[in-house]
């Protein structure tokens, strides 16, 4: 709960007293990774001290820079096999207060057959390529032990995905056109996936062990500081008051909670929680105040610096320094938000909805003064990384800044006679937070590295992207449907990180293909991947916003979907103009896209919503028929609508032709305001 007294008595008048148990069961229900069993007695103990072992040894293997790749990669692997099985059920549904032996079992055997590696691993590079049956046998049991622990923690869409790219590395001779090759035999397949640095060992594990690891501990850091509800305090000091303020306030700190957050899901239930309540408390219906908090906690993975762990992985994948990737992810974000911003704005003056009570609110310089030194370690990993300094230097900054934040501010409790509010066991609760929260991005990497070790094996990279263009008869923008299409499928249900290697690997090569700069084409499939998780069927952001709104969950995810459209604009516009991503790219030239831009999510946000600077129909007049006041008002909305679009487009004549007709359409809004309003009343 919030600390800062204002914004802490308000959300305490609003939200009933069972919110976090309530919370904790939707997570539980709607997000995998923390359905996990919280275990007592000696078997506490026993997980504890494995994931203080395992945090000690990724910090001993970055610091010392002793430990070769292939090593470090299998003992994280043989870590997080280890801690899968002792903390995640064989189900949702499973009791989390037991450990059965079978668990136990598959724990130590997968632990066991990653150390494999690492205990032979010299005689293993001494016969490479001529492995035994016992390699054989360890590495079949090493990979479906490592299939199990996706079923149980990420989920069957990559799994299922997986298996159908081994199966193709098995059946290819059997198949027709550009799917047929040679065939490859058990031993070649499993050796490759199992042992190679092409498959599960290859680039995305090697991210994960080194600076995903430290990230992850970072954000667990950081979230032990309570920056979660600085955070909403200081949106709250900001926008809470203005038309709409709840609703404006969790776009806000979506936005910022995206920097450390890793999931929609977590993203939307945990800033939800304080917001939702509060939009539905002002006016907003359930399923809209559900659909700003999925969409804008959405949004918060593709909002740098961190990118739910994509950004390391695009860094990685593309050979690119990550301050790269940083830079190229701002415009599209801010982009994204301003879209959701605007909307938010015109439905609040739609409904004629104010913001919250001043003297309820928290005063921002203030907070800023007494709580400013939360931001500090975040400042600290921007700092170094703008500088030039690596992802991992930057994180180990990071991570040395909260803890001498965290211990600075126990002195001063304990100078003002205080309990300390950061300690010894908080220590011990991040270790085990960041052990058991890099599980599933290790798992989704190691699955993610099957599907890349086929398609280095195969080829098939190479013949899915010719095959896609080829179904789009080779132009850009078809291709680019197909490939949205094909990324919304690939990415439901998805975590952050196997979502993007999903979507990248399968996907992005086709865009390549047609001469596409690859951070565009990467950023494209990523893009739709994560909107996944607003887009109805599955939308398991929008189903959580719905489920703390008490809400319809498809009408929820319609609304999300909506308030997104950004999401479904912007990569468009990267594709077409790669200045958006920062890429050659003058100043001045920046600063016009995001002028037009911002004019262009105006107009499309003011024709979803059916309100500018008042409703929408021409000639308004309530005395005709109810049919046509609607046709005037769909004739006004595609006017808006057809500007938007114009500006959006990456070219100068469409640019002024919209702004001509955006200027024209608020000109006339303003100036038939009173009488639209007198005819309304009427």
């Amino acid at each position: 709960m919030a600390k800062n007294k204002k914004s802490g008595d308000y959300i305490e008048q609003i939200l009933p007293t069972s919110n976090e148990e309530e919370m904790k069961k939707m997570m539980r229900e709607l997000d995998r990774e923390q359905s996990f069993r919280e275990h007592k007695c000696w078997r506490q103990y026993i997980t504890v001290f494995i994931s203080i072992v395992f945090v000690l040894f990724q910090l001993y293997a970055t610091l010392s820079g002793l430990i070769t790749a292939q090593v470090l990669r299998a003992t994280h692997l043989a870590f997080v096999q280890l801690l899968a099985f002792l903390l995640f059920p064989p189900s949702k549904h499973s009791p989390r207060n037991t450990l059965p032996w079978y668990d136990v079992a598959l724990a130590l055997t997968g632990a066991g057959s990653w150390m494999y590696i690492v205990i032979n691993f010299d005689t293993l590079v001494r016969r490479s390529g001529n492995n035994t049956v016992l390699d054989v046998i360890v590495g079949i049991i090493g990979i479906l032990i490592l299939f199990e622990s996706c079923r149980r923690i990420v989920g069957l869409p990559i799994m299922i995905i997986a298996s159908t790219f081994i199966i193709f590395a098995f059946a290819g001779k059997y198949l027709p056109g550009f799917l047929h090759h040679r065939g490859y035999s058990l031993q070649r397949v499993v050796c490759h996936l199992f042992y190679n640095t092409e498959g599960i060992m290859g680039t995305p594990i090697g991210a994960c062990s080194t600076f995903i690891f430290l990230f992850i501990l970072f954000g667990a850091l950081l979230e032990k500081t309570g920056i979660g509800h600085f955070f909403i305090d200081v949106c709250n000091a900001i926008a809470g008051g203005a038309s709409g303020g709840p609703a404006k306030v969790a776009v806000l700190s979506s936005a910022l909670l995206g920097t450390v957050s890793g999931s929609s899901v977590s993203n939307t239930v945990g800033s939800g929680s304080f917001t939702i309540p509060m939009m539905k408390k002002l006016g907003y219906k359930g399923e809209f105040a559900g659909a700003v908090e999925a969409a804008a906690s959405t949004g918060g993975q593709l909002m740098p610096p961190i990118m739910g762990a994509a950004a390391f992985l695009m860094a990685e994948s593309l050979g690119l320094p990550y301050i790269t990737i940083v830079k190229a992810a701002i415009i599209p974000a801010v982009l994204y938000f301003t879209g959701i911003f605007i909307t938010v704005h015109l439905e609040a003056k739609k409904l004629g909805l104010k913001g919250l009570p001043k003297d309820k609110l928290p005063s921002f310089l203030p907070l800023l003064l007494t709580k400013g030194y939360m931001i500090l370690p975040l400042a600290v990993i921007i700092l170094f990384l703008c500088s030039g300094k690596t992802a991992v230097f930057a994180a180990l900054m990071g991570i040395a800044a909260c803890v001498l934040v965290g211990f600075g501010v126990s002195i001063v409790d304990l100078a003002h006679g205080r309990r300390p509010s950061f300690g010894g066991k908080d220590i011990i609760e991040v270790m085990c937070a960041a052990a058991r929260n890099i599980i599933s991005v290790a798992i989704a990497c190691g699955m993610a590295g099957i599907i890349i070790g086929i398609v280095t094996l195969t080829g098939l990279g190479l013949r899915l992207g010719n095959g896609l263009v080829s179904l789009a008869y080779g132009k850009l923008f078809l291709t680019l449907i197909f490939t949205m299409l094909a990324s919304i499928i690939l990415g439901m249900g998805a975590p952050t990180t196997a979502n993007y290697l999903i979507t990248s690997t399968i996907t992005a090569v086709a865009i390549i293909s047609l001469g596409i700069e690859p951070l565009a084409a990467h950023m494209f499939a990523f893009y739709f991947g994560i909107i996944a998780d607003v887009t109805p069927p599955v939308a398991l952001a929008a189903i959580a916003g719905a489920a703390i709104a008490k809400a319809k969950p498809m009408k929820t995810a319609v609304n999300a979907t909506k308030l997104a459209i950004g999401a479904f604009i912007i990569p468009y516009m990267f594709v077409y103009n790669s200045k958006m991503l920062m890429i050659n790219a003058s100043l001045a030239s920046v600063f016009a896209i995001i002028l037009t831009a911002i004019l262009g999510m105006f107009g499309i946000s003011v024709a979803l919503e059916g309100y500018g600077f008042n409703n929408t129909g021409f000639f308004y007049n309530s005395d005709k028929p109810k049919i046509l006041v609607n046709v005037f008002d769909v004739f006004e909305r595609l006017l808006f609508a057809v500007a938007g679009l114009l500006c959006v487009i990456p070219e100068t004549r469409t640019d002024l032709v919209g702004i001509i007709m955006l200027a024209v359409l608020i000109a006339y809004q303003l100036a038939t305001k009173k009488i639209r309003l007198k005819k309304a009343a009427a």
